[in-house]
């Protein structure tokens, strides 16, 4: 998994039980994701696709992790389901216990003058959604650190413009 960095396979360690990561197929998952995603905003300016699926050892905690893309042509709206606690980072970024996103602008560098395309990274269980129970919070952050993680090595492989503004950390301190 060389797209994620190190604080995000802690993280995916607190989510899953796993402590061992293999990708799965030649190719990096950001980078075929990076493609699929350009193909899709030139003629359309929307669409979801995948960038990977994390798969726990059985009986663990959690069951499949998916962490996929969506991209729109115009900025986030500022509701944002109850679940979510919003987190300083990129255009818009939320985390539950079970999920998280982070969105951000990517304008290519090549074309400053350009309107952003604007791109949701979420990472999200594929259980049905439960109620919380105890101390969330190191769910919420690990889910952050997760789609953060994705986030700007998507921003990276798509090269957009200052990483889209996206720190080398994730802000796991909520908004006020």
């Amino acid at each position: 998994m060389g797209a994620v960095n190190k604080a995000a396979v802690g993280a995916l360690e607190v989510i899953t039980g796993a402590t061992l990561f293999a990708p799965t197929g030649g190719e990096s998952a950001v980078a075929a994701a990076a493609g699929e995603l350009t193909g899709v905003a030139a003629p359309l300016g929307s669409g979801t696709g995948e960038v990977c699926s994390i798969f726990p050892r059985p009986g663990g905690p959690a069951d499949e992790i998916r962490v996929v893309w969506r991209l729109s042509n115009t900025p986030p709206k500022e509701d944002t389901a109850l679940k979510f606690t919003r987190l300083p980072m990129g255009e818009k970024a939320g985390a539950a216990h079970d999920s998280a996103f982070v969105t951000f602008p990517c304008s290519p560098k090549d074309e400053p003058l350009a309107s952003p395309d604007h791109v949701s990274v979420w990472a999200q269980s594929r259980a049905l959604p439960t109620e919380a129970e105890g101390d969330v919070r190191p769910l919420k952050n690990a889910y952050a650190t997760v789609a953060h993680s994705f986030a700007l090595a998507l921003a990276k492989e798509l090269d957009c413009d200052d990483n889209a503004g996206l720190k080398p950390k994730p802000s796991l301190i909520p908004e006020s």
